[in-house]
């Protein structure tokens, strides 16, 4: 068994936005990831409801020092980009964190 931490963020757009925010996260925030030292996996999750389209990036890590590498101090907070603004509805303003155990 080994034991990891994963995030996990929500955020939600137009439904007609849908494939052009999933590009603009490849982009941002999968392509950060993926260049942090104690990144295990990204993935994400995208479901359509009606006019709305909902994300989540879910990411795992080998410690919690690990994510404030991307996060910063305040790690449980979200972090968002630049262009999130143009896309979003709303910004939640925080993100889960919870222990998985992989066998």
């Amino acid at each position: 068994m080994k034991k990891v931490i994963t995030r996990i963020w929500h955020g939600r757009t137009k439904a007609t936005d849908a494939d052009i925010y999933l590009k603009y996260v490849e982009d941002t925030g999968i392509a950060e990831y993926k260049n942090i030292k104690g990144n295990l996996s990204a993935e994400i999750w995208r479901k359509t409801d009606g006019d709305v389209c909902h994300f989540w990036t879910v990411t795992k890590w080998d410690s919690y020092d690990s994510i404030k590498l991307f996060a910063g101090k305040d790690y449980e907070k979200a972090r968002y980009f630049e262009q999130d603004a143009n896309f979003l509805l709303e910004f939640e303003e925080y993100v889960q964190h919870m222990e998985a155990f992989v066998y």
